[in-house]
């Protein structure tokens, strides 16, 4: 079962639904989820905040915050989880931020990826990534990293792998 796969049936069992946040992965994650027959029982939508002033204006990302760290960054990560949450009124929340390549952005190296999951009762979880690769890999593993870390988060088995296999997390 693929990771949104599991997902998708881990919200479906507990009647909850799900909103997604997405910069560098572009759309990625939405498309993985949708890919899966029922997913719009759950999924809500999607929001594709690549530009700054997006993340502060549609996902309520605090503007000094950007200013001053850039939009490579764990809070500005778990504030764009909240703010897709709240707009597009979902239970769950989950964001991608960070930097696919070819250059740095922000002060930060390719490979530095955010993933962030906010849900019911004050859930509220960043994963720092370090991932190796060509940009298409970076995006990949950032969707999958973002999936596992909200499965876990529902009280699923997220697949376990070698994260050295997979960019190294």
């Amino acid at each position: 079962m693929t990771a949104a796969a599991q997902v998708l049936r881990l919200l479906g069992a507990r009647g909850e639904t799900l909103a997604v946040a997405e910069s560098l992965t572009g759309g990625l994650v939405a498309a993985d989820l949708t890919s899966v027959p029922g997913a719009s029982r759950s999924f809500r939508g999607s929001v594709t905040a690549y530009a700054g002033p997006l993340k502060r204006d549609l996902l309520g990302v605090d503007a000094t915050l950007l200013a001053e760290r850039g939009a490579v960054d764990p809070e500005v990560a778990l504030q764009m989880a909240v703010g897709v949450r709240r707009a597009l009124d979902a239970d769950w929340g989950v964001s991608t931020t960070g930097v696919a390549g070819p250059d740095p952005q922000d002060g930060q190296p390719v490979g530095t990826v955010y993933v962030a999951v906010a849900g019911p009762s004050g859930v509220e979880k960043v994963a720092a990534l370090r991932l190796n690769g060509k940009r298409a890999d970076i995006r990949r593993e950032s969707v999958r990293s973002v999936l596992e870390l909200l499965a876990r988060e529902l009280g699923g088995n997220a697949r376990a792998q070698d994260t050295e296999q997979h960019g190294g997390i």
